[in-house]
């Protein structure tokens, strides 16, 4: 009997799984439009005191996006205050919206990745996730990938579209 060889293990291909590289934490979203009177206005005393007053322990070690749901015209300086407040308790506080936030926490992973694990590799950026893996990290990865890696592919390893491959010289 003839002995069953995995062709796909024996290639060298690695394969790169952003939904792996998923955080686990918690994701809220602090909304300023709460703060505002009547919808419309931010009153600097009362936003001063509301932020004394609120329990900040509830954002740690999550990830938190600022934003503010009303079209009220709000000072730059008021996210810039809530920012400060979570910064050493959040993991990462970006503006904008839940979407903006994932496209934020992705930076970031994407940024942490040592390229040096994928020098003169054959990589598959692996291409199905059940998690919100933004289109963005994708983008991202093959910028951080291609000037490393002999071949960049994307799918599954029984199926990849060819996104770069090094020409020789």
């Amino acid at each position: 009997m003839d002995e069953i060889v995995n062709k796909i293990e024996k290639s060298g291909l690695i394969t790169f799984d952003l939904e792996s590289l998923y955080p686990k934490e918690k994701r809220l979203v602090f909304d300023l439009k709460n703060y505002l009177y009547e919808d419309l206005i931010l009153k600097e005393k009362d936003f001063r005191l509301a932020l004394s007053e609120l329990d900040w322990s509830q954002y740690k070690n999550t990830f938190v996006a600022i934003t503010c749901s009303s079209d009220a015209i709000v000072p730059l300086w008021a996210y810039l205050l809530v920012a400060g407040y979570l910064t050493g308790i959040a993991k990462l506080v970006s503006f904008g919206s839940p979407e903006d936030l994932e496209r934020d926490i992705y930076t970031q992973i994407i940024d942490s990745v040592q390229i040096k694990d994928y020098q003169d590799k054959k990589v598959i950026i692996k291409g199905c996730s059940h998690k919100p893996v933004p289109l963005n990290a994708y983008l991202q990865l093959v910028q951080k990938l291609k000037p490393v890696v002999s071949s960049l592919m994307f799918g599954e390893a029984c199926s990849t579209v060819p996104v770069y491959k090094r020409k020789r010289t």
